[in-house]
């Protein structure tokens, strides 16, 4: 039977080095504003009413930077741990979902470096998650897509069918962690969170996201990034 209360826990990943930047910071700690990319995610979760924890996932060598320059620095009271990152990004997810409260219904998994997430989106994904047990924010895609093979088109796929998968990813619990000890059996890496539960037959229910809500990965992301703070003031 279910509480009568649910309790909601997220794990944000930001265990990546942003290699593709070339800068000497992990894009995490880039200032975009007043905030750093990291602050201003953590932001949005822990504005979030319906958030009850966040257990945090940082590359090991950065956990007391992490701690005292953003949990602390701007008051993250909802950070319950920071934990160290695995090889790869599945790896800090399953540490992350290891170090979830043990009473948790739902989890919501959700890049670091996508801090213009908003509580729409992450209290919508959890209602859906509710019912369809797999969710993953998206966005239509707006290019016409083709697959190519040695420099020519092989096939154009129909741009309204197609849709640009972002997080956050909303599982309950019991789910994304079935997945995730299958996928460590079985040893298979997955590039997200729902695949893995599409593996156990679990079909991924798909919620609007938003054209802001932008990855940073590159320099490039940073001017959009940059935009999208002025916009909003």
């Amino acid at each position: 039977m279910r509480k009568n209360k649910l309790f909601i826990s997220s794990v944000i990943v930001a265990g990546g080095k942003g290699t593709r930047m070339n800068m000497d910071i992990n894009k995490q700690y880039i200032y975009i504003g007043d905030k750093p990319v990291l602050a201003r995610t953590l932001e949005v979760f822990e504005q979030c009413p319906a958030i009850n924890e966040i257990i945090l996932v940082v590359n090991e060598e950065e956990i007391f930077y992490c701690k005292e320059n953003i949990v602390d620095k701007f008051g993250f009271e909802k950070v319950k741990k920071l934990v160290s990152g695995g090889v790869e990004r599945q790896n800090s997810v399953y540490k992350g979902l290891v170090e979830v409260n043990k009473q948790s219904d739902v989890v919501v998994i959700h890049d670091g470096a996508r801090p213009f997430v908003n509580s729409r989106i992450i209290l919508n994904c959890v209602q859906e998650a509710l019912e369809f047990g797999a969710v993953t924010a998206a966005v239509p895609v707006k290019d016409t897509i083709k697959s190519v093979s040695d420099g020519f088109v092989e096939k154009a796929y129909d741009r309204k069918t197609l849709w640009s998968i972002q997080t956050p990813q909303v599982f309950l619990y019991d789910t994304i962690m079935k997945a995730h000890e299958k996928a460590n059996r079985e040893n298979i890496i997955a590039t997200d969170d729902t695949t893995l539960t599409e593996m156990l037959g679990i079909k991924t229910r798909i919620v609007n996201g938003s054209y802001d809500n932008i990855k940073i990965t590159t320099r490039e992301d940073l001017v959009f990034a940059k935009a999208i703070v002025e916009k909003t003031i």
